[in-house]
């Protein structure tokens, strides 16, 4: 049985996972007594994650794993695996996260893949059918978006706020102008995909709050991330 984590920069996500999923979860960093529960599931022999939290939370991290006499095994960006290729300028700076989702979103779609993960980041990764990551763009996530609105300015609200079309209220305003920002970025790289066979695959903490509004064909996905490590895990 193997626990893969998922160290983002808000929350850590994890997974049990033998024959077929046996727990999930999420916590934030502070507040990891459920995943520290989980660790005592019997039979756990393999523990695999990727951190883009910090070197200090990660090292947190892979003390409690210790105290199950398990090494975590970090993983990294690299020029290729498991098929995919990674053609970054420099392949080991990209994001773990992000390649462990282009990764875990090869299982979801045969042809070419727009990869959005919607967390404290937004990123946008594109994957082509022939397994070939040719590039991404990354922006603020919607809670970013809107404390620098509030951090930024006298009197702007940070909480409150729906989507409306027509905006007639602040709080209103600032909700629909960070989602129009999100999905328009996500529309306007789609649109740019050479493959009529392509499919934005939308992941992350944020993912319901932007799904609504997408004028793409899209499919919402728990967590590549994990999907990702699992893959990995499966190879090796």
């Amino acid at each position: 049985m193997m626990l893969l984590l998922d160290a983002g920069n808000s929350r850590i996500k994890w997974r049990l996972v033998g024959e077929t999923v046996s727990a999930s979860g999420a916590c934030t960093h502070d507040a990891t007594g459920e995943l520290a529960a989980c660790l005592e599931t019997p039979g756990i022999t393999r523990a695999l994650g990727c951190n883009v939290a910090g070197s200090a939370k990660g090292d947190a991290l892979a003390a409690l794993i210790a105290r199950r006499g398990l090494a975590l095994e970090w993983i990294g960006a690299s020029a290729q695996r498991c098929n995919v290729h990674n053609l970054y300028t420099y392949p080991a700076r990209l994001g773990a996260d992000r390649w462990a989702a282009l990764i875990g979103a090869r299982g979801h779609h045969p042809h070419g893949i727009l990869v959005v993960m919607a967390g404290t980041a937004t990123t946008l990764d594109i994957l082509t059918g022939d397994d070939r990551f040719v590039g991404g763009h990354i922006l603020p996530g919607l809670t970013l978006m809107r404390a620098a609105l509030s951090d930024g300015t006298a009197q702007l609200p940070s909480m409150g706020g729906r989507y409306r079309t027509r905006p007639r209220d602040t709080a209103d305003a600032i909700v629909s102008g960070c989602l129009n920002a999100q999905t328009g970025a996500i529309e306007r790289v789609f649109r740019c995909m050479d493959d009529p066979l392509a499919l934005c695959l939308l992941s992350g903490g944020n993912a319901d709050d932007i799904a609504p509004l997408l004028e793409i064909p899209f499919q919402r996905v728990e967590n590549l991330v994990l999907d990702g490590l699992y893959r990995i895990a499966r190879a090796a």
